[in-house]
């Protein structure tokens, strides 16, 4: 037994509570160990993506309870790959929470930030089902405390509709769990793949109706059409580096449905055939178009990331609606490549507000300290969430688009008319924000503290899309095998030692 699968979990849980005991009222203490936590979490990821490059699938038994009886955590490529990118992405924004100050504008933002990391990492590392609710009932209840972090009533207000939302969300989650236990006598993953294929005839309409409720909760934290009202409010008025931390939570909703539509019930799936994949692309089709249009017409910068994040999760299940090895492997590209674009955008607008006190699209507003930095930024930014070369976004984009060439005139045409949407969109707003703006330059140019850890936090994940871009061979390679393994799950199924697996 590995018993490094289970530190992505225990490690944010201690130190989150360490921090909360122990530094509560030492600020510096605080970020010395919250960072150094995440470096080791960065560690952890890069050591268990090895381990699983090199085995199908292992198995964590806590308390040593077999599977399908005890809780258990399961390593494979993918839920290392989303522990690795996520470990990755927390530690950038600790950097630049810590370089603009956010980490002193609120209480227990470290706490905060180290118990959200363990509810993610466990929604990415748990193998059954009701543990996952669980995973997610502990980051939805971190995230709130990191979403009023700050104060201000309309960031409380957006706080209130945010786990208003993602209450009725758990509550569907547990309505969904209670009818698949009841059918199958199961919640552990492998287990389920194993019984779905054997249910009795007459269960097959309660099935597919519990399935399509467990698919709509994930589509709600995926933020899909006509699921996705809450995350405009939500992400616009989050803190800066919460929003793009977030960036990598949605995409819980997205990994939930490869895990569960690929494994648990492709379309061979005698109960439930293609209903899901027929229900899933049209809803991610328009997701993407009104996206596309609120990036158009925002009248904010953090509405425009808003609405960019919701694109990139409409693009991203375009290419899981395919539930195939080559839609899966290019949703994982993409999902890498949409984390690290849309975070990088989320902390720029904020670099913007903070330049500014306001991220209104009027072009009478006046220029920005390092006001040509930050264009350029904001500029290789936009250039990689519309999916114009040379960066990622356009090789994701590809890749969806070759994963449904079978549906190519209409899927196609709809990624690229939004694609030239989304870029009208992004032109407009900076041309406004870093073009008109000077227009109205005052006779002494504008001052701000250089802010060298936020630029820093930024400049590494745009060097991350780069490395995305530059190594898109072997990454696509490595996926390949990630999304092969998920559509063959018998070395899951074998890994937690039940029948059916070789």
């Amino acid at each position: 037994m590995n018993h490094w699968i289970i530190v992505p979990v225990v490690l944010p849980a201690v130190m989150g509570a360490a921090i909360v005991l122990l530094m509560r009222h030492d600020l510096l203490l605080q970020r010395v160990f919250s960072v150094a936590a995440t470096l080791a979490l960065v560690t952890v990821g890069i050591a268990l993506t090895i381990a699983a490059s090199h085995t199908p699938a292992e198995v964590y038994l806590l308390g040593n309870w077999p599977a399908p009886f005890g809780i258990v955590l399961v390593l494979d490529r993918l839920s290392a790959m989303m522990v690795l990118l996520t470990a990755v992405l927390a530690a950038i924004v600790q950097l630049y929470a810590i370089g603009t100050q956010w980490d002193t504008r609120g209480r227990h933002f470290h706490a905060l930030f180290q118990f959200q990391l363990m509810g993610i990492s466990g929604a990415f590392l748990t193998g059954d089902a009701f543990n996952l609710f669980v995973f997610f009932e502990v980051l939805l209840i971190a995230s709130y405390g990191l979403m009023i972090h700050g104060g201000g009533k309309n960031r409380l207000r957006a706080g209130v509709q945010y786990i208003a939302f993602n209450l009725v969300g758990s509550s569907l989650f547990l309505f969904a769990l209670a009818s698949l236990y009841a059918l199958t006598g199961t919640l552990n993953i492998a287990d389920l793949v194993v019984k779905v294929q054997t249910l009795p005839e007459g269960d097959a309409a309660l099935f597919r109706a519990t399935m399509v409720l467990l698919m709509l909760v994930f589509a709600i934290k995926g933020a899909l059409v006509p699921l996705q009202f809450w995350l405009p409010g939500t992400y616009a008025n989050a803190p800066g580096p919460v929003a793009a931390l977030f960036a990598v939570m949605t995409k819980i909703g997205a990994y939930a449905m490869i895990r569960f539509g690929v494994m648990v019930i492709p379309p061979s799936t005698p109960a439930t055939g293609t209903l899901i994949a027929d229900l899933l692309l049209p809803a991610a089709l328009i997701t993407l178009v009104v996206g596309a249009i609120g990036v158009l017409g925002a009248t904010t910068l953090s509405r425009l990331a808003a609405f960019a994040a919701i694109a990139s999760m409409g693009t991203l299940f375009v290419a899981v609606s395919a539930f195939t090895p080559a839609g899966t492997s290019a949703a994982l590209y993409y999902m890498i490549h949409s984390t690290l674009a849309g975070a990088a955008l989320f902390l720029i607008i904020d670099l913007i507000i903070d330049r500014r006190a306001d991220d209104g699209l009027r072009q009478s507003l006046p220029p920005i300290a390092q006001g040509g930095l930050i264009a350029a930024l904001f500029m290789a930014t936009a250039i990689a969430l519309a999916g114009m070369p040379p960066l990622s976004g356009f090789i994701g984009k590809l890749l969806v688009m070759q994963a449904l060439r079978d549906q190519a005139a209409l899927v196609w045409s709809i990624i690229l008319v939004t694609s030239l949407v989304s870029i009208m969109g992004f032109a407009r707003a900076g041309s406004t924000v870093f073009w008109k703006a000077h227009a109205s330059a005052p006779a002494d140019p504008p001052q701000h503290a250089p802010e060298a850890l936020s630029f820093l936090a930024i400049g590494l994940l745009l060097a991350g899309l780069v490395a995305l871009t530059v190594l898109a061979g072997p990454i696509t390679a490595w996926l390949d095998v990630a999304a092969a393994n998920l559509h063959d799950p018998s070395a899951y199924i074998a890994a937690n030692a039940l029948p059916g697996g070789n």
